[in-house]
């Protein structure tokens, strides 16, 4: 996998790129970067999974920021500037990463959905209210059921993305273990073979 591209406005920072690695945050590469926003990184790996880059900026801005994009073997371009680095960064080269911000562009309205349940129920008007507050409920459950819905049927109706294992552990880990195992069941042999795919299976196995 290479990873280049463009940070338009730096003057000085370092750039990191990082992965999980045994559940903990860790660096594979860094550059230090000095009146050229321009990068690249090179990482063998062994299958598609989440990258990050973290930029640490010199210019007494104490806000540092990360970009996370679904790396492969393949050659990926990123183009960000640094006051906005993370906000909207265009990400290109990837198949993986199309999918995935798919997903999360889909995600991101339950979890809106649910934050905004989570604040009403915490009202003191609906705490005061068991009517309204089991009806706040009831629609925090539905919520929850719809988006582990989507989550089923994009990993059913994509067995052969690498994407589909890591939303079935992230995004779904508490559906179903029946739902769970089906998705399992259907991923091709690479995928099933792949980072999240072996942890999806280990983690069916052990809710058995």
């Amino acid at each position: 996998m290479t990873v280049s591209g463009t940070i338009d406005g730096l003057k000085k920072g370092t750039l990191y790129l990082q992965h999980i690695k045994d559940s903990t945050l860790a660096t594979i590469d860094s550059l230090e970067l000095r009146g050229d926003g321009s990068f690249t990184f090179s990482h063998e790996i062994e299958s598609p999974q989440l990258f990050y880059l973290y930029l640490k900026k010199a210019d007494n801005n104490d806000i540092n920021d990360r970009i996370t994009f679904f790396g492969e073997p393949s050659e990926i371009f990123i183009k960000t500037k640094w006051n906005t680095f993370d906000a909207l960064p265009e990400i290109s080269g990837s198949a993986s990463h199309e999918s995935y911000s798919k997903c999360l562009e889909m995600l991101s309205k339950f979890n809106k959905r649910e934050l905004e349940l989570k604040r009403a129920g915490l009202s003191q008007e609906i705490q005061n209210d068991s009517v309204a507050f089991d009806s706040i409920v009831e629609l925090s459950n539905r919520n929850i059921i719809s988006k582990y819905r989507y989550v089923l049927n994009f990993a059913l109706n994509n067995p052969d993305s690498y994407v589909t294992p890591y939303l079935a552990l992230h995004e779904a880990s508490d559906a179903n273990p029946k739902y769970l195992d089906s998705i399992n069941r259907a991923l091709v042999p690479e995928v099933a073979q792949s980072k999240y795919g072996r942890a999806l299976n280990a983690y069916v196995q052990s809710i058995k």
